[in-house]
């Protein structure tokens, strides 16, 4: 019976019978002339708002204590940890790709915009062939740089990939981080499992299959 009871309550959409503490919203019907819609426009004009913001405007106009970035020539620091288009690391004893080709961040995708493929080469490794991002679908969570066992993928600061097309695609090569940047010791680690500590070069070896 009690059961009855709260069954019927919620099915009770009359909330003045309900609950006292509910209170209907006084909302004015929406005007469907032309006149109408006239003075429903004058009459929020003359109550105030359009001369409050027309006032913030006037009032941030001849503040001279402010500095406006001239972006794209100044742009604003991001944080380390900004979630912008990925980046693909590579071995730093080797400079070899660090992807191993498991396909996690493939299968972990929620918006489903990973795209990666394998072959197995001549040493009987598992060697990536083609790997695509799409960006017009990605959502950046990610969560393909947080399943990556080898930290072969991370998010890093490049914000600015703006396109005309909606299948707009990054390439495993675009991502990948070039050699020069390798050559010059500055590619960038974040702290975590397989991060790379300070005294790394002293206790890495090389593995059998040679990175």
């Amino acid at each position: 019976m009690h059961n009855e009871h709260i069954e019927e309550h919620f099915n009770n959409r009359n909330v003045t019978e309900i609950d006292s503490n509910y209170y209907m919203v006084d909302i004015a019907p929406y005007p469907t002339d032309g006149w109408g819609k006239f003075k429903r426009v004058l009459k929020r004009a003359l109550r105030g708002e359009l001369f409050v913001g027309l006032w913030v405007v006037l009032r941030e106009m001849i503040r001279f204590d402010i500095h406006t970035v001239k972006y794209p020539e100044e742009k604003m620091p991001i944080g380390p940890r900004y979630r912008a288009v990925h980046e693909m690391k590579r071995l730093w004893e080797s400079d070899t790709e660090r992807c191993i080709g498991c396909g996690l961040c493939e299968k972990i995708c929620i918006s489903n915009c990973i795209r990666i493929d394998t072959k197995i080469d001549e040493n009987s490794r598992k060697e990536v062939t083609e790997y695509s991002i799409n960006l017009g679908r990605c959502i950046f969570c990610g969560y393909c740089a947080e399943v990556c066992p080898e930290l072969a993928i991370t998010h890093g600061g490049e914000y600015e990939n703006a396109s005309d097309q909606r299948e707009h695609f990054i390439m495993y090569q675009d991502m990948l981080t070039p050699l020069d940047k390798m050559k010059a010791g500055t590619q960038v680690e974040f702290e975590g499992f397989g991060a790379i500590t300070p005294h790394e070069d002293e206790r890495v070896k090389k593995t059998p299959l040679a990175y």
